[in-house]
This record gives structure tokens, C-alpha cells and sequence, in this order.
């Protein structure tokens, strides 16, 4: 019988260690989003965003590769998110879900999410009750009613009276209209009259003539990104409602490199909230425009769902280095308490209670540059917001 030396069994154990951690399977992280179909800018982003961290940051973290595995949803399908998140979880075997560009995209795969106890982190899909439908959700873009609500509050304060809302007819633009509404007229002002618009919708010249009519002080739109809120914006301008003195109040999207210059000069002037464009100053949203651009070769810029995912990467190696390299939905969501970090938008956190994020947002004017193109000029801040559809 032999005896190994105390100090050449420690060596063997160190060794033996080493080799189990290099063995180790990687973290898969499943990822549903848009990739063809009418969305697919959208998803572009997201994945650019993921791509940009990555590019960043390298593919390992608490010593486990970083696996990323796309799925296309095509687009605002449901069912489809629901099939796709359960053929990750039980044929690719992912730790964890992300993405989702829409909201009925996210609560289908939540139930399953939910099911599996598996992680799933939104970057898009901005509905309140999202986070609600399991303990094992977090959310790093924003909710509709967190942005909303700093809205109507900076028009009241500025001197916005009587609004006319028009929102687009699923629950993202119901909860738009609902937080605006709210928090506006609880200040005291009034909404003169609203109107909901087919999500497809792309002539708005008679809903604008409507506007016009009413003679309100200012609009609140939320629309779809892309396409509708070029083709508003457009007929905005040729209805003269500018030139009639009602402004133009927004949400997120409105600020994004697309918008600003498929729409061009219809947007100078404009006011929307937000917790990213690719025009914020500071050092860390430098740093992440410039990767971003190395990462698209220079197509496009960053928009706010680039940003979110992005973030969401962050957020998913912060919790990973945590819990120890540990996927597993109890340890990663009991890594996450506590979370904050900076971010290309600011500072962020994550709600203990709620699990969804607390961040600036911004209320920003779209101005003409001496270049001759439209950016986003922040004019004021919200600090620390929650979502306010939610208990604190």
C-alpha cells in the first residue's frame, strides 16, 4: 500500500478540480426574438446588443463558456414563442431564456419559463404584468407605465393642458393610454379625447384630422417601432399640426437612428421619454457606441433595445459570477438581489420585490445638428423610477 505525500495529494486534488471546472457544459442561453418578418430591425438590435457585450466582455464568466442560441419568432406570434421556449428548455437543454421584442411573445414562454423554474430575462417586451407571471423573471428594458408616467408629468409641469391620446390597440399602447391618462389628469389636466388604432395601422391622415379638430395642446402617441411612427410623423407634418401648435409628446422608440432619419425634418421638435438613445454623452455609452459600430460594421446605431440587451448580458454575467458560475433558477434569482451596475443609459437596478428595473428616464427634445442630421437633446430626468404598476 502506498501513501501519497500531503503536499503531492494537494497538487492532485488542485489538478482534479481544474479539470472538472474545464469540463464544465457551458451556460446556454436561449434567446427568442425577431429575426425575419416586419420586427426584424427590432431583433437586429437585440442581437447586435448581445453580440456588442460579448465583444466586450469575452464568452467566459465564473469559468463557464457563454453559450447564445437564436431563435426567430417572426414576429408578434405567441404560439410560436411558446414552441420555441419549450424546444430550448427540453431539446437544448438552456439555463436560461432572454429576448422577446413583444409583450404576447413573453408571457407565453413565461409559463413554460415558469414551468422549467429556468431563468428568463426580458430585454424588450415592456407590459407590466410580465414579471408578475413567475418568480424566475427579470426584466432589463423598461415598462410602458415607467416611462409614461414621467411623460405626463413633465407636460403638466411645462404647461400642457388639454391632450389628445391615440395609442395603437394591444396592451403595450392600452397601458401607454391608461398611465398617461392617469397620472395627467390626476395633476389636473384633461384628455380631450383618445382614440386606439389597428396595430398595422400606417395611414393615420384622417385620426390626424381628428387631432386637429379637437384643438388639444399636445399628443400623446405610442405606436409600434418603425415603420407607424415614420408614417405619423410624416402626416403630422403635412396636417400642419405643428404649425397649430399642439406638440408632439412620445415614448421610447421616437429617438431611434431610423425614425430620426426616415422621418427627417417632421421630427424637429418633438418630446419623448426614455431611458436610452445612441446620443447619450458619457464615457460608458461611448465605449459601447464604438464597439457597437465595430459589431455592425457601421450599418446602424444602437437603439434602446440594443441598450436593454446589452444590459441584460451584464445583468446575466453579474448574477452568473454571483451564484458562483450557478444557473440553476433558485441560486441565479437569489443572486440577483441586490443587483445594480452602470450601464450606456445610466445607472440601473433591480427591484428586490419585483424583480423588474429601476432607471432613469429621460425626457429628451429632437433638435436639428450642426451636421444637418436630428438628434435627441436630454432637457430633464427622472431619477430612481420603478414601475409604478406595482406595489413598492
Amino acid at each position: 500500500m502506498y501513501r501519497i505525500p500531503l503536499a503531492l495529494a494537494g497538487t492532485l486534488l488542485s489538478i482534479s478540480l481544474l479539470g472538472h471546472a474545464a469540463e464544465a457544459h457551458p451556460v446556454r442561453i436561449g434567446v427568442i426574438t425577431s429575426l425575419s418578418g416586419v420586427a426584424a430591425p427590432s431583433g437586429e438590435q437585440m442581437k447586435a446588443g448581445i453580440d456588442t457585450w460579448l465583444r466586450m466582455n469575452g464568452d467566459t464568466v465564473a469559468g463557464r463558456k457563454l453559450e447564445v442560441i437564436y431563435k426567430d419568432d417572426t414576429g408578434a406570434q405567441a404560439d410560436v414563442a411558446k414552441r420555441l421556449a419549450t424546444e430550448l428548455i427540453s431539446r437544448d437543454k438552456v439555463d436560461i431564456l432572454a429576448g422577446f421584442v413583444f409583450t404576447p411573445n413573453a408571457m407565453s414562454a413565461a409559463a413554460v419559463a415558469d414551468r422549467a423554474r429556468t431563468p428568463m430575462v426580458v430585454m424588450n417586451a415592456a407590459a407590466s404584468t410580465i414579471t408578475t407571471r413567475s418568480p424566475y423573471i427579470t426584466r432589463t428594458s423598461y415598462t410602458i407605465a415607467q416611462s409614461v408616467k414621467p411623460l405626463a408629468e413633465w407636460a403638466y409641469k411645462t404647461g400642457s393642458r388639454r391632450v389628445f391620446s391615440i395609442a395603437a390597440d394591444y396592451a403595450p399602447g392600452h397601458d401607454a393610454h391608461t398611465w398617461f391618462t392617469s397620472s395627467f389628469t390626476a395633476l389636473g389636466g384633461t384628455i380631450v379625447d383618445s382614440v386606439k388604432v389597428p396595430l398595422t395601422t400606417i395611414d393615420f391622415s384622417a385620426y390626424l384630422q381628428r387631432i386637429k379638430d379637437a384643438r388639444p395642446d399636445a399628443i400623446h402617441v405610442f405606436l409600434p417601432n418603425g415603420q407607424p411612427m415614420v408614417s405619423f410623423m410624416k402626416a403630422y407634418k403635412e396636417k400642419g399640426l405643428d404649425k397649430a401648435g399642439i406638440r408632439f409628446l412620445g415614448g421610447e422608440g421616437w429617438a431611434d437612428e431610423d425614425v430620426l432619419n426616415a422621418a427627417g425634418e417632421a421630427m424637429n421638435g418633438i418630446y419623448t421619454a426614455g431611458f436610452y438613445s445612441s446620443f447619450r454623452p458619457g464615457a460608458d455609452n461611448a465605449a459601447f457606441t464604438a464597439a457597437f459600430a465595430k459589431t455592425v460594421n457601421g450599418r446602424f446605431k444602437p437603439n434602446f433595445q440594443a441598450a436593454s440587451a446589452y444590459d441584460g448580458m451584464t445583468l446575466i454575467a453579474a448574477t452568473l459570477t454571483r451564484s458562483k458560475g450557478s444557473a440553476d433558477g433558485a441560486a441565479f434569482m437569489a443572486a440577483l438581489k441586490g443587483y445594480k451596475a452602470t450601464s450606456p443609459r445610466g445607472t440601473v437596478s433591480i427591484d428586490d420585490k419585483t424583480n423588474d428595473i429601476v432607471q432613469t428616464i429621460y425626457i429628451r427634445r429632437i433638435d436639428k445638428l450642426a451636421d444637418g442630421r436630428y438628434g435627441a437633446t436630454e432637457i430633464d430626468r427622472y431619477d430612481d423610477v420603478r414601475d409604478p404598476a406595482k406595489p413598492n
